[in-house]
Parts: C-alpha cells; structure tokens; sequence
C-alpha cells in the first residue's frame, strides 16, 4: 500500500512537472496562435463564372454578413486568381473565426441564418444542386494566423 501511494505521488509530481515545463515553454515563444481561416478553392463551370459571381454578391455575402454581425465570423473574403490548368481553383472563399473554439458548434449557430435564407432542409438541398451547377469544390484547408508578440 505505501510503494502504491509514492508511486501514485511520483507521478502525480511528474504531471505537474510537465505541465508547468509546458506553460514555460508557451510563455517562452515569440508568437501567440491567431485567428483561424477556412479556405475554399472553387472553379467555376463553363459559362457560370458571372452567375457563380453574383451568387457570391447576394445570397453568399447576406449569410456571411448576417454571421459577421451575430460574431459567428470575423471577416470573410472572395477572391479571384487565374488558374494554371483546368483543375486548378479559379475562386478562392475565405472565412476567418476568432479561434479554433470558434469552429465548435458551427453549425448550429449558423442555423438560423441558414433557415432565414434557404427555408427548410429541402430548399436548402436544391439550392445546394443549384449551386454545384455553377462550379465546384476543388479542395479546402484551414490555416491559422501566427500573431508575433
């Protein structure tokens, strides 16, 4: 019983050890982790580049507006570049969330701007169809701002 109790209070004393080696280590680098980005690379489909465009301009940026002002989202972004090849994005979406913490429960914070612009989970299926006959999705990645101090 009193070997089970120091070896119990060792490794209780090495825990502690780590963790207070891992918070120096933190207070130690010259960064802090910043804001989290999603980004989307899309190409348009032949011909619905404009109407992709405009898609953006209204439905898109009245959600991303609406997420901005209920702190869902800090800022979003569309960007356009020139592709290389035809596999290669042509529009780039950007949407940038205070943290990681911010990606927790995303989806049912996003629901009611969802509800108030598409209706019902139907509406929102055929205006899913709708917009992938416009472009499509060539690939995602999350990046994260390195803030130095």
């Amino acid at each position: 019983m009193m070997m089970k109790t120091r070896a119990l209070g060792a490794l209780a004393g090495l825990f502690a050890l780590i963790a207070v080696t891992g918070v120096s280590v933190a207070a130690d680098q010259p960064y802090q982790d910043g804001p989290v980005t999603m980004v989307s690379s899309i190409r348009t489909l032949p011909g619905m580049h404009e109407t992709y465009l405009r898609y953006l301009a209204t439905t898109y940026r009245t959600n991303m507006e609406a997420a901005k002002k209920e702190g869902i989202v800090l800022d979003y972004r569309v960007y356009e570049t020139t592709p290389r090849s035809p596999d290669e994005p042509n529009v780039y979406l950007t949407v940038t969330y205070k943290n990681m913490a911010a990606l927790d429960g995303l989806d049912e914070r996003m629901e009611p701007i969802m509800q108030r612009s598409f209706g019902d989970e139907a509406a929102r299926s055929a205006a899913a169809i709708d917009r992938e006959k416009m472009r499509r999705q060539v690939g995602q990645e999350m990046i994260r701002e390195v803030v130095f101090k």
